[in-house]
């Protein structure tokens, strides 16, 4: 799923480039503005490029660029060479801080927010909504736990050159389903059946359910066109291992 399947962001066609203006960057695409804080980067850019402001706050260049272009083209998928040069610590870190996001902030708030906005409803369907919503996180939770405890720590040996014989990045693949298809069956379930009358706050809640699964596709979409593949070419000595 494209990061601006929802929005208004301008459409881009030349790549971002450490020249480009960092205030600029965000103007014209502003979902891009969640991978930035994700790798630290506070707003207050000024005229500041994009190297300039991650020479600030020492962030890996070539590693941010990569994600804001493949956000933006998730059609065009990283070479070995474009891969190569990304820095996989820095990697490491934004896929963490994004999980922290989800489960530690967007979905906590998403939940109160529809509880909120179910307050009127009869309880029976205002429970089984809730029951839905909580199972939904659960999934995440699993997913990104499993991510955390095992794939990540794996990936952090292998750059170090330290191969586990038990493990492949190809578990790892065929493990991450897609969890998008439970929130769409709770959209439909709002839209088809919640049976009370339009409102602001019910619409506020759908419209944040929506941008919520952009959001987390956008986030699987760096995991399967960058992490994986990364992860693949250290496995098959196409990379070197970065020993920190």
């Amino acid at each position: 799923m494209n990061l601006y399947k929802y929005g208004s962001a301008k459409a881009v066609t030349k790549p971002f480039g450490a020249n480009t203006k960092m205030s600029d960057l965000i103007c014209d695409n502003f979902p891009l503005l969640l991978i930035i804080t994700r790798f630290g980067i506070p707003l207050g850019f000024g005229e500041k490029t994009i190297g300039q402001v991650c020479e600030e706050h020492e962030v890996d260049a070539p590693t941010l660029l990569l994600l804001l272009n493949s956000s933006v083209h998730p059609e065009e998928k990283p070479c070995v060479e474009q891969l190569s040069a990304l820095d996989i610590h820095s990697l490491l870190s934004y896929l963490s801080n994004s999980h922290s996001y989800f489960l530690d902030f967007r979905l906590p708030l998403l939940r109160q927010q529809l509880l909120s906005a179910l307050s009127n409803c009869p309880n029976e369907v205002a429970l089984a909504i809730r029951n839905f919503f909580d199972e939904y996180v659960e999934e995440v939770r699993k997913h990104m736990n499993y991510e955390d405890k095992t794939v990540f720590p794996y990936a952090r040996k292998l750059a170090k050159g330290e191969r586990d014989s038990r493990y492949s990045i190809r578990v790892f693949s065929k493990r991450h389903d897609q969890i998008e298809l439970k929130i769409t069956e709770l959209k439909n379930l709002l839209i088809k059946y919640y049976p009370a009358p339009s409102g602001y706050e019910l619409n506020n809640v759908l419209h944040d359910i929506f941008t919520s699964e952009a959001d987390l596709a956008a986030h699987n979409l760096i995991e399967d066109n960058i992490f994986t593949p990364y992860i693949e070419a250290l496995e098959d000595g196409l990379i070197s291992p970065q020993i920190k």
